[in-house]
């Protein structure tokens, strides 16, 4: 069997958690299995180097700040091998370069283009582990690019796909994917089985879990992710395509984002193109738009209400009150403290009613909806942050997630 191993920050963020990560690499090894591995920097260690360079400039360049931070990664890469030789395990630290990763040229937000893998398999068959420093890649000019925050995850779904594993198992501090936040319902179940659908909805509703580009990633190439507790030697959550077992499940989970704010600009001119309008100068300004409601009176205006991240909350206000004036819309309103809750899962693809009992459950709580979206497997609403607890630990009870006390 082959698979790649991933160990977030947490996992090696000190001497003795690289010693319990060489573990977990000689276990498998031990079984027989050819290994590769992909490291995070040390957990904080980004943030320092960041932080060290914006001490010398408030707006260092991209190129500079991808050669420093890259430099974390390797870090650990170096140290984990030093402590895997150490043990009489074959294993070679390589940078992003050296592993084969070649991307684009977008500095912080870089892309994979493809990964030069022949070498990396022919020392995995040779019971050699390569281990690899997560996160980054070099461009066609050579010069050192970084996939964004989150991108070790990234980087370790494409050398799985490229080594052709079987299986990537990725390591943190939680031991699988939880029906919710365990911190909100303490009788949260640990999910054994969650289709690539799935938990895309949960990592783009905030869930830490996994970062959103690699669970694409995954999905496009069919690569199934075991993710994996680096503390705890317990299953964890299997993440592969949805098979006849999800089915049975109606509701997989509840999800929340507090990292919302809602923006309405009314009585707009009714006219072909508003909505383009609008929405143009957000693009441009690189804001992700999510829940859109768009209301025509008989009167011949429109309302458009809509989220964004809450850290962009400010900019879109500013563009909003520009397109005020340039659209001869009446006023724009705006609101930081909502939040949106949904309910996830696959089994909504052959179950109805599941709108309606959501919109029940949360009516006998008392809580007012702002705004409704759904697709094939989630339904959104939009509420105050306030009832975001109380939403959240109805919804999970109602619709059965609850473990039962002998479980927990």
């Amino acid at each position: 069997m082959r698979i790649v191993q991933k160990f977030g920050g947490t996992s090696v963020g000190s001497l003795e958690r690289i010693r319990r990560t060489a573990d977990l690499v000689q276990a498998e090894i031990g079984r027989g299995n050819e290994v590769a591995v992909v490291v995070s920097a040390m957990s904080g260690e980004t943030n320092r180097l960041i932080g060290m360079a914006r001490e010398l400039s408030p707006a260092p360049a991209g190129r500079e700040m991808d050669a420093l931070v890259a430099t974390g990664e390797q870090v650990t890469a170096a140290l984990l091998s030093i402590e895997l030789q150490a043990r009489g395990i074959f294993a070679y630290s390589c940078s992003g370069a050296q592993a084969g990763f070649r991307t684009d040229s977008q500095h912080a937000r870089a892309r994979i283009k493809h990964i030069d893998s022949a070498h990396l398999i022919r020392h995995m068959q040779a019971g050699q582990v390569p281990v690899v420093t997560g996160f980054q890649g070099v461009d066609e000019h050579g010069n050192v690019t970084t996939l964004g925050r989150g991108g070790s995850d990234t980087s370790a779904v494409a050398l799985a796909v490229a080594v052709k594993a079987d299986v990537c198992d990725i390591y943190t501090d939680v031991d699988g994917v939880y029906t919710t936040d365990p911190r909100i319902v303490p009788r949260a179940r640990k999910i054994d089985r969650i289709s690539y659908e799935e938990m895309l909805e949960f990592a783009s509703l905030g869930a830490k879990v996994l970062q959103t580009r690699s669970v694409e990633l995954a999905m496009r190439y069919d690569m199934p992710i075991h993710l994996r507790s680096s503390f705890e030697p317990v299953p964890g959550t299997i993440v592969s395509r949805e098979d006849d077992t999800m089915e049975r499940a109606v509701i997989s989970g509840v999800a929340y984002n507090r990292d919302e704010a809602k923006i309405t600009i009314r009585g707009i001119p009714d006219h072909p193109g508003i909505a383009a309008n609008v929405f143009g100068p957000v693009a441009e300004a690189a804001i992700n738009v999510d829940v859109i409601v768009q209301n025509v009176s008989e009167q011949g205006y429109t309302d458009i209400t809509f989220t964004v991240p809450r850290d962009d909350f400010g900019t879109t206000m500013d563009i909003m009150h520009k397109l005020c004036g340039e659209m001869q819309a009446r006023d724009v309103l705006g609101d930081d403290t909502v939040a949106k809750v949904s309910v996830i899962g696959v089994g909504m693809r052959s179950h109805s009613g599941v709108a309606k009992k959501m919109f029940d459950v949360l009516a006998g709580e008392g809580i007012n909806i702002q705004m409704i979206s759904t697709s094939e497997i989630k339904i959104t609403v939009v509420i105050d942050e306030s009832q975001v607890d109380r939403a959240v630990q109805a919804l999970h009870t109602a619709f059965g997630l609850d473990a039962e006390e002998s479980e927990g």
